[in-house]
């Protein structure tokens, strides 16, 4: 009779099962033009959509511990950071050459005079907020310098937090308005610019040039409290291994406040060119790109995306923020991501 009532207990109460997410509460600052992500009571993120802004980001984003991942300039910058790349905030996605316009790039410090070149991508809707789920989805629209709009897009935001491990999903339906060419560029797709900790250590300034031409110098910076590593599917591992290098999965480790953390960015089959190629720099851009073909890579076939007013594509990716995850951690994230 015990042993029944334990088994009843067991089915009710889910005894021995994995913990499940716990409940995500989204807390909409219309007027701060920003949406909070909590999870239980702790935060995780934020949507930001602020007319500043020349794209909706989350930032900042942190550990279940409560330390940041992601980098604070310019928005609100720490000691002893790197203040390059002013477009680098949180997590985005953006690319680099849509109609011969540049979305990656495009922030405040563009000059005026220039600003025709770039595109921007603007907030128009908060569709549903599913705290049950998780799920947060929008509608964007991706607009010229005149506010002629070439892409509409539909973002699916899935967050989770499960074994100690955060989760952030990000689907983009991108919706022509009218024909659009995305040509291969290095500037793309799903971005993250990390802490400094993630960073590599450097002993020399080195320039980086944008889809524009433009030269970024990234002076040397002291080395004190860096020690983020690359590494990706195919066990090539720094910078200088998985830039460039096309991979299902890419993830960078780092000591920070004596914990280790590891983010990880996956690749979704279905994504076009799967596996895409790592945009992965030591001073601290972690992006993913599915459209960058020989800019990166010389031997690439050549990648173009074409799409007639009312097509679409869709990419889909998923972020794992957690302690020192190994390869067979990460690998059973990829295979269950893919399944989905």
């Amino acid at each position: 009779m015990r042993r029944f009532i334990d088994i009843i207990l067991i089915l009710i109460l889910g005894v021995g099962c994995s913990p499940s997410t716990p409940h995500i509460d989204f807390r909409h600052d219309a007027a701060g033009k920003k949406i909070d992500v909590y999870i239980g009571t702790s935060y995780f993120t934020s949507l930001i959509y602020p007319d500043t802004m020349e794209k909706p980001v989350l930032y900042p984003i942190v550990t279940t511990s409560g330390k940041e991942i992601t980098r604070g300039y310019p928005l609100r910058p720490r000691p002893f950071e790197r203040t390059d790349h002013p477009h680098h905030v949180g997590l985005w996605f953006s690319f680099g050459d849509v109609n011969g316009l540049d979305f990656w790039n495009n922030s405040f410090a563009i000059k005026p005079e220039d600003k025709p070149r770039y595109g921007s991508i603007k907030l128009k809707e908060i569709v549903e907020s599913d705290s049950k789920a998780g799920r947060l989805v929008t509608k964007s629209d991706w607009m010229n310098f005149n506010n002629r709009v070439l892409l509409e897009e539909k973002t699916t935001f899935l967050f989770a937090e499960k074994d100690g491990n955060r989760t952030i999903e990000r689907t983009a339906e991108l919706t022509a308005r009218e024909p659009v060419t995305f040509t291969e560029n290095k500037e793309g797709l799903i971005g993250i610019r990390m802490d400094r900790a993630f960073e590599e250590p450097s002993d020399k300034p080195e320039k980086f040039l944008d889809a524009q031409g433009n030269v970024t110098e990234v002076p040397v910076l002291s080395n004190e409290g860096v020690n983020g590593i690359y590494r990706n599917a195919e066990g090539l591992t720094g910078e200088k291994g998985v830039w460039g290098k096309r991979s299902r999965w890419v993830a960078v480790r780092a000591e920070k406040e004596g914990e280790v953390v590891t983010v990880v960015i996956l690749d979704h089959p279905r994504n076009p060119n799967y596996p895409g190629w790592s945009h992965a720099r030591g001073y601290g851009l972690f992006a993913h790109n599915n459209l960058a073909g020989r800019a990166v890579d010389k031997n690439a076939h050549p990648v173009k995306l074409e799409l007639k007013p009312g097509e679409k594509v869709v990419f889909k990716y998923k972020v794992v923020i957690g302690g020192d995850l190994d390869d067979t951690s990460i690998n059973a994230f990829s295979a269950d991501f893919a399944k989905e």
